[in-house]
């Protein structure tokens, strides 16, 4: 098998697992890119958006947009940070919390589904090789 099978066999696994998120997040009515957002704010907050990105794995300019949107949808507020007057902070809201809860409670069955083919060790190694190839230039894969 070459590199560029594997390059393409990933796409299309990647593409598969991608729908079936929405999928079973469409159901909850939201997005994964909208639900990702707010539960790593309930998880990490307070959070500046630059953080916020690269926790996601998203460009700043993306997640400036989707932020936007979430709070005007009540679920997302921003704050000035007490260090730093310049610096913005976001928080759940009440309303983002209970629906952050909600939306990870349907990922974690999704994951389980879409997983549940893969023995333990499977997946420990799958992690590893992941973790390889996610790892940007001078980051040491855990």
């Amino acid at each position: 098998m070459t590199a560029a099978q594997v390059a393409d066999e990933f796409s299309r696994t990647a593409k598969v697992l991608v729908r079936r998120f929405d999928e079973r997040l469409g159901e909850h009515g939201v997005s994964t890119p909208r639900s990702r957002l707010v539960a790593e704010v309930a998880r990490s907050q307070p959070v500046r958006i630059t953080e916020l990105a690269r926790a996601v794995g998203i460009s700043q300019g993306t997640a400036s947009t989707l932020v936007d949107a979430l709070v005007r949808d009540g679920l997302l507020e921003r704050q000035a940070s007490a260090d730093d007057r310049r610096s913005v902070l976001l928080r759940v809201t009440e309303q983002g919390a209970a629906l952050a809860q909600d939306w990870t409670t349907g990922y974690e069955l999704a994951a389980e589904e879409l997983f549940r083919p893969l023995t333990s060790q499977q997946m420990s190694t799958l992690v590893d090789i992941l973790r390889v190839l996610g790892a940007d230039e001078g980051e040491v894969a855990r």
